[in-house]
């Protein structure tokens, strides 16, 4: 028994197992959690080694090349990257998306030991991290302080901190900018040579002197005592009367040769708040946490902590991004909901009946909400993909039972049983509904085997449509029918007066049908004319395909952007900050929308995180900028960055700018190109850099010219000789510690309090480490035990060196990175770039230039968005073909979609939207869409021409019987997408050209449709070879609801 029978003889048990169905979707909802994006896992692996006191060269020498060796070799691995900064080295390694990271973690691991015995000795073991999109904080805040400045961090530490990393779901919190506790141990070397000590044995006697000391057990009559020597220091203090030996009968102590001082550490990198002294408080949740959840409670414990924090210490929000996260799932909420008022007054409007308006409807709710099921089940988040998916899906989940119900009024308006009238009705098009539902399915489920950041973003989007398609399919032919056996009525009909609006709406429809029948019938007669005429419309539309401007993904408006500004290389960090001051002010001043500026400038001394995500130095400058939201201003953050950058250009202090409207974990990055240039000599890229650099700067549209290696900074570098250094029993490394120690600082110690650590730096007074003569005169200790000054064993020399170094595929390498300009396209930038790599002139043959960038991420997404459309392609021929048992039918059907593919490329210009991947994605899914039409209206063709219809005349009339059904479902489908082409909410530019696409394509597509697929039918069949009355070999049960009088065409 079919399934339809089944339900229409079984209306109770049907229903049970949709409210089933509907209860458990509920349930699965109300247990979602909360996020942007599905789970991410991307291939990328990120080696990071610090080396205080190294320069950029020597970290590239003496640790990046080392590393890279050994990595090299790792399985899997399809690229590598790597970065020398002073103090830092970063590697970034990219596997192949098939790997396992957990294995590639692991030869990483190995990896990094063999190179650990080849690095040098005192050089911290290289960390190993996992990037993925965890590592980006979901919550930044500003914090200012006034008296409660100088021990801030301890503060924070103590009343904030703690509670924060309680937070079931907070991966770690970082406090960047605040002020660290440290014990200066300041010498002064003319005493030092005076009581014959060195740096080194100070340091060793600091620590030998901070220690407990366990001597042991002493058996005391009954008792047993452990035995124990305290030594470690109660209070800094106690540091300076350290005693350090006797000379002439005379205690020397610390404080004799040193000034020791409990204070703050030196800061090098300032940062500031509104112009008010603090640092940025960073919040970051585990892989598995829910983002929404972790930064509601992290804010109910900052509010919490606020009443024991000192009142001068205050926080605002720089960044948050759980609440573009929940704005953005609102806004696609309120897109699902107009789209479903939009699909049901559609169906109410063709159909006039309120039962039937109601049947249709069920669908979408049953529909959609197994897709909830499907979520829970597999783990995943409610997020902008999924609810996405549901939007797209939901114009297309009534159209089979828009189909199924049509049919079904047809026999009841017929005198047909609403019961017989369900299985009959049901039983014509249940092949074609079913045939729809996996062309469908054929375009979405390769989404599902896509990979890399495409696959990513679509992979969940093609899952949810194909379940949701075909929980419609099953609704369509089990649960539409059954309750069109119980609540359909053959009088049903809205008042019979010739004024009512249902009346009206129905005589426009007849003229519509009557009108489109005269239609076709001219058509069948000038097929050749017709089709010639569709084949210029379709080859004139692809000569506008050179007007399409290419991106790669939209970027969203999520209220924040950052600044980086160059300046004069060498420059004081105090000139800095007067410039930064001066910007600071003129950004208030002429810009409203903007309530903080997080202002960074200086150099970090040792390597951070932060490192790695921004440029530092005394000359540049890091802006943090954060906007009112979007309701509350008229303007977008692109217009507002492009009023940030003629502020920065009218700075003559500012010799290179980028400003960025992408944040943590917000949009899918920004879109840049970048022109590498790779090749080993410094002075050569430069030079091409620059030259590149200028030529850049014409181009129109072209923003933010940045070249990635910063100007060489000036380095005072000790050239050692090497037979005086043998003469006096000393070796280059030895020097070099001995040097580090007295400028760097000799740190083996610490000091407790409270349970916190802080180190104890041993160094020479700053007055004696100022100069080059200072540096000069600074004392070693030879293998001979005499002193000897530096001078005497080399030369100090001035030079300049890069501030950092990178390098890809074990080459080194240098980039001009080009942003768009508001409005103005990737491509675009991308194809003026090449021009000018054409036209570069005196090029070296060991130097090669290329185009990368997010440009080439955009290149590598588009080919995989045209296998995928070939793929389609190729399934829907193949679901089609066995359908109709035919080679030719498919062919027919599949004539719509170069069609659509006319109206994506009208419908991108007349918006002036460019094709990004999103885009091409609608253009994909049209594949799937708009074949249906085409299926519906054959497949009723091949009908009546079986019941022994003419073909002219099987033709008009299923042209005539399908245009309402046909007309149904392309405006849900269109009125489906139109909350998410003009929605201007949050995280609503990811998603607007997907639906203007898809309206495009789907208007253009189904005018079209309606024309070419009848005439090209008919020009591909001349000879009416199935004009024979085949139903008389057949035995349909419906044909005793077949009315010749009424339904064959008069003559």
């Amino acid at each position: 028994m079919s399934i339809y029978n089944t339900a229409v003889n079984k209306p109770i048990s049907t229903l049970m197992v949709f409210i089933a169905i509907m209860v458990l979707g509920v349930a699965s909802y109300i247990q979602l959690p909360v996020d942007q994006y599905p789970k991410m896992d991307p291939p990328y692996l990120t080696v990071m080694a610090t080396y205080p006191g190294a320069n950029a060269s020597d970290i590239e020498e003496n640790v990046t090349k080392i590393l890279e060796d050994q990595l090299n070799s790792v399985d899997n691995l399809k690229e590598m990257t790597s970065t020398s900064y002073d103090n830092l080295g970063v590697i970034s390694l990219e596997f192949e998306w098939e790997a396992n990271l957990d294995e590639a973690s692991n030869d990483v691991r190995d990896a990094v030991d063999k190179a650990m015995q080849n690095l040098p000795d005192d050089i911290d073991r290289p960390t190993i991290m996992r990037f993925n999109t965890s590592m980006m904080p979901i919550l930044i805040y500003a914090v200012t302080a006034d008296q409660s400045y100088p021990g801030i961090d301890k503060i924070l530490d103590d009343k904030l901190i703690t509670r924060l990393n309680r937070v079931d779901g907070v991966a770690s919190v970082i406090v960047a900018g605040a002020p660290e506790r440290v014990v200066y141990v300041d010498l002064d070397p003319n005493k030092l040579d005076a009581y014959n000590l060195t740096l080194e044995q100070i340091g060793n006697k600091i620590l030998a002197e901070n220690k407990d000391v366990s001597s042991g057990n002493v058996k005391m009559g009954l008792m047993d005592y452990a035995l124990r020597i305290e030594g470690e220091f109660e209070e800094s203090d106690q540091i300076k009367n350290i005693v350090l030996g006797t000379q002439n009968n005379k205690t020397i102590y610390l404080h004799d040769v040193a000034v020791v001082r409990d204070t703050i550490k030196d800061i090098t990198l300032e940062q500031t708040i509104n112009r008010g002294r603090g640092g940025v408080l960073m919040i970051t949740k585990q892989t598995d946490a829910n983002a929404v959840a972790v930064a509601k409670e992290a804010k109910k414990q900052l509010e919490l902590a606020m009443k024991e924090l000192p009142s001068d210490i205050n926080f605002q929000i720089i960044s948050d991004n759980s609440d573009f996260i929940v704005k953005s799932i609102n806004n696609l909420q309120e897109t699902l909901m107009y789209a479903s008022i939009f699909v049901v007054l559609v169906v109410f409007l063709f159909l006039g009946r309120w039962r039937a308006t109601f049947i249709i409807a069920l669908t979408i709710p049953i529909s959609l909400i197994v897709a909830f099921i499907y979520l829970f089940a597999t783990g995943e988040s409610l997020n902008v993909i999924s609810l996405s998916s549901l939007s797209i899906a939901i114009g297309m989940v009534v159209d089979d039972a828009i189909v199924v119900l049509e049919n079904i009024t047809k026999h009841i308006d017929r005198g047909s049983r609403p019961r017989e009238a369900a299985k009959y009705g049901t039983n014509e098009v249940w092949l074609s509904v079913i045939v729809t539902t996996l062309v469908t399915v054929a375009v979405f489920f390769p989404l599902t085997l896509v990979t890399g950041m495409t696959g990513i973003l679509f992979k969940q989007l093609g899952w949810i449509v194909c379940i949701t398609v075909c929980t419609s399919t099953l609704t369509a032919i089990s649960l539409t029918p059954m309750l069109c056996s119980q609540l359909m009525r053959i009088q049903e009909k809205t008042s019979n007066s010739k004024f009512s609006f249902y009346n009206f709406v129905s005589r426009q429809l007849d003229r519509l049908d009557s009108g489109y029948e005269r239609l076709i019938r001219w058509v069948l007669h000038h097929k050749t004319f017709v089709i010639c005429f569709m084949t210029a419309i379709f080859l004139g539309s692809c000569s506008l395909t050179r007007f399409i401007k290419t991106d790669f993904m939209p970027q969203n408006d999520q209220s924040n952007m950052t600044v980086y500004a160059k300046m004069q290389s060498g420059q004081r960090v105090e000139e800095t900050k007067r410039v930064a001051l001066q910007i600071d002010s003129m950004i208030r001043a002429d810009i409203p929308e903007i309530t903080i500026i997080n202002l960074s400038y200086g150099s970090e001394e040792e390597a951070s995180f932060a490192s790695m995500m921004n440029s530092t130095g005394n000359n540049i400058l890091n802006m943090r900028l954060r906007t009112v939201d979007i309701k509350d201003r008229e303007r977008s953050i692109f217009v507002i960055a492009d009023q940030v950058r003629s502020i920065l250009k009218s700075f003559p202090d500012v010799l290179q700018y980028t400003v960025s409207t992408s944040s943590s974990g917000g949009s899918m990055g920004s879109n840049s190109v970048d022109i590498e240039i790779m090749g080993h000599d410094f002075n050569t890229t430069t030079r091409l850099a620059q030259d590149i650099a200028v030529k850049a700067r014409q181009i129109p549209g072209a923003e933010d010219i940045k070249i990635s290696r910063d100007d060489d900074k000036a380095e005072l570098q000790i050239a050692l000789d090497q037979d005086k250094l043998a003469r006096h029993g000393l070796t280059t490394s030895e020097v070099g510690s001995y040097v580090r120690n007295r400028i760097y600082g000799f740190r083996n110690s610490k000091f407790k309090e409270d349970g916190e650590e802080y180190d104890i730096i041993v160094r020479l007074d700053e007055k004696y480490r100022s100069s080059l003569t200072e540096i000069e005169n600074i004392l070693i200790i030879d293998g001979h035990g005499e002193k000897i000054r530096l001078k005497e064993l080399g030369e100090i020399k001035e030079y300049f060196s890069p501030p950092n170094i990178e390098r890809k595929s074990k080459q080194r390498i240098l980039k001009v990175s080009i942003t768009p300009a508001a409005g103005v396209a990737l491509g675009d930038i991308a194809q003026a770039s090449q021009q000018i790599i054409d036209n570069l002139e005196d090029v070296p043959q060991d130097v090669s230039l290329y185009i990368g960038g997010n440009y080439e991420d955009q290149q590598e997404s588009f080919s995989s968005l045209i296998w995928l459309l070939l793929l389609s392609l190729m399934l829907v021929y193949i679901v089609m073909a066995a359908q109709f048992e035919s080679f030719k039918m498919p062919f027919i059907i599949m004539l719509a979609i170069p069609f659509a593919f006319t109206g994506v490329i009208l419908a991108l210009l007349l918006t002036n939207t460019t094709l990004s991947i999103v885009a091409a994605l609608g253009a994909i899914m049209l594949v799937g869409i708009v074949t249906k039409n085409g299926i519906v209206l054959i497949d009723f063709i091949n009908l009546m021409r079986e019941r022994g219809i003419r073909l002219y005349d099987a033709i008009a009339q299923a042209c005539r019987s399908r245009l309402r059904p046909v007309l149904m479902t392309s405006l849900t489908t269109i009125l489906g997408m139109v909350p998410m082409a003009i929605s201007a909410g949050e995280g609503s530019e990811t998603w607007r050209p997907m639906g203007i696409a898809v309206i495009g394509g789907m208007v253009f597509s189904t005018i079209i449709t309606m024309i070419i697929v009848p005439a090209v039918y008919a020009a591909m069949d001349k000879s009416g070879s199935r004009d024979k009355k085949k139903a008389l070999a057949k035995e349909f049960k419906f044909m005793k609801d077949f009315d010749p009088k009424k339904d064959l065409p008069k003559k």
